[in-house]
């Protein structure tokens, strides 16, 4: 299989970027540090929407990057994105701040990446880094709120 040429220093910074959406991944694992659910009464949708974004995270770990370029990583990360949203809104009303701060930082990780996409370059590709890490934090906050639901 041939490769059409990438513009220079085009390809090197996709593959930043994919490191930083895996990267992403990882940092979200942190939400799924615990059981949810159990044998007791209706789990809530809460801890459903936990474990949707547990499974896109490991869908992203997996995903085979090296082989198959960034087009291995899209679908699962607009899931992710989307699934987070999902946990923001159902986590809205036991973990409303800590739910507002992790859907500010998923916008501004959206916007970043998709700014990097049409522009790789270092200062696109290093706030796309300052998002991750925001996003992690934002996300760590509400999984050790969400501990003792999920």
């Amino acid at each position: 299989m041939t490769r059409a040429a990438a513009p220079p220093g085009t390809l090197g910074a996709m593959t930043r970027i994919g490191r930083l959406l895996i990267g992403v991944a990882v940092i979200l694992g942190v939400l799924g540090a615990g059981g949810c659910g159990g044998g007791g009464p209706a789990v809530p949708a809460v801890c459903d929407s936990l474990t949707a974004v547990r499974t896109t995270v490991q869908h992203i770990r997996q995903a085979n990057v090296s082989e198959n370029g960034l087009t291995a990583l899209r679908p699962y990360v607009s899931q992710l994105l989307d699934e987070l949203n999902q946990l923001v809104l159902d986590a809205k009303a036991q973990f409303g701040v800590q739910a507002d701060q992790l859907r500010a930082s998923v916008d501004q990780l959206r916007t970043d990446v998709g700014t990097a996409r049409s522009g790789p370059s270092v200062a696109t590709l290093s706030a796309v880094r300052t998002s991750v890490k925001a996003v992690g934090a934002s996300a760590r906050t509400l999984g050790d709120a969400m501990r003792q639901t999920c």
